[in-house]
């Protein structure tokens, strides 16, 4: 029995969309998460009234615009694993777009609620700060597309890449509960990817009480949902694996706590 944590890819829609998670569907507030796939020539329109969106062009080349606002050509990895940074672009809610794929192009559409009024933006480059965290089999590489630093409603969104035989959201961390400085309450989603596209990863979700305990095998495209508790993700030996997470709650600031089980792992030399 799959698990009601883990969400699978479909067939594309008529809109090339493969794969939908609303709060409707998740039960929870905050995220919404979107995969669409285009072919070169294709064209995907968006609007939400009142939710905010960050367009993520996780591989390929698209034009997007926005309330007539023109962008131009963004993206150009080959795949999600190539060391570049995703094109992107903010859209805050009540704002049309739209996205011309330019050659074959997977999208994320991240969501969140929103304050209508506020005007879309390029995320450059520059803007996606780039990090190496952890020590031997704990390094994991990670892009900030939407950080806390920069403007935006609710949304967090970030990109990482965990390479084959390492650990990642490692020790185990949580961000369910708001505790003023020590703890904030987020959703997230992770989006995983893997290379070779065969391979699978491992995802645990648990809380301290054990109340919520499931260990999630991932493959390509799935996404494995996150209301609350710890979620570490181990990528096998051979396979890297790469993932985007999408965090959104009552207050955008991503404050976590670590399993205080595994907590000591963070005082080693």
């Amino acid at each position: 029995m799959m698990s009601k944590l883990l969400v699978r890819p479909h067939v594309p829609d008529e809109a090339g969309s493969v794969l939908e998670i609303t709060p409707q569907s998740a039960g929870w507030t905050h995220v919404g998460f979107q995969v669409v796939k285009l072919s070169a020539g294709e064209t995907f329109d968006g609007l939400e009234p009142s939710r905010e969106t960050c367009v993520v062009i996780m591989s390929g080349t698209a034009e997007v615009s926005a309330e007539g606002v023109a962008f131009g050509r963004i993206g150009g990895r080959a795949s999600v694993f190539e060391d570049k940074a995703p094109g992107a672009v903010y859209i805050p809610a009540g704002a049309g777009y739209a996205v011309v794929a330019v050659s074959d192009v997977e999208l994320a559409l991240c969501t969140a609620p929103g304050k209508r009024g506020g005007q879309a933006r390029l995320i450059a480059e520059a803007d996606m700060p780039r990090e190496v965290r952890g020590k031997g089999t704990n390094v994991r590489h990670v892009r900030n597309i939407l950080p806390e630093t920069a403007p935006a409603d609710g949304l967090l969104v970030v990109e990482v890449i965990t390479p084959g035989g390492h650990w990642s959201s490692y020790p185990p961390h949580k961000h369910d509960t708001a505790a003023e400085g020590e703890e904030t309450a987020l959703e997230e989603t992770y989006y995983h990817r893997l290379n070779p596209p065969q391979g699978f990863a491992f995802q645990r979700v648990y809380t301290d009480d054990r109340s919520l305990d499931e260990t999630v095998c991932v493959q390509d495209g799935d996404v494995v949902m996150v209301p609350r508790g710890y979620h570490p993700v181990g990528a096998p030996h051979g396979y890297d694996l790469y993932y985007l997470n999408v965090m959104a709650g009552p207050h955008r600031k991503w404050i976590f706590r670590n399993d205080p089980a595994h907590d000591w792992i963070m005082r080693q030399a």
